[in-house]
């Protein structure tokens, strides 16, 4: 009786988990988002690399 009663609470988070993903997709952590693309320069349109800005002074789009 008790393994019943602890399988139907896993499914039954397991739903509330797949019904959160669907209805707040941004809510998922930073590593399980799509990523937008390379940041890129807002004034040149080069490719940034690293933290440090672009050499024409722009700074990421």
């Amino acid at each position: 009786m008790l393994l019943k009663i602890i399988l139907l609470f896993m499914l039954a988070m397991f739903l509330v988990a797949i019904v959160g993903r669907v209805l707040f997709p941004s809510a998922l952590p930073p590593v399980l988002r799509k990523r937008k693309g390379a940041p890129r320069c807002g004034r040149c349109g080069r490719y940034l690399i690293g933290r440090g800005g672009c050499d024409c002074g722009g700074r990421a789009k």
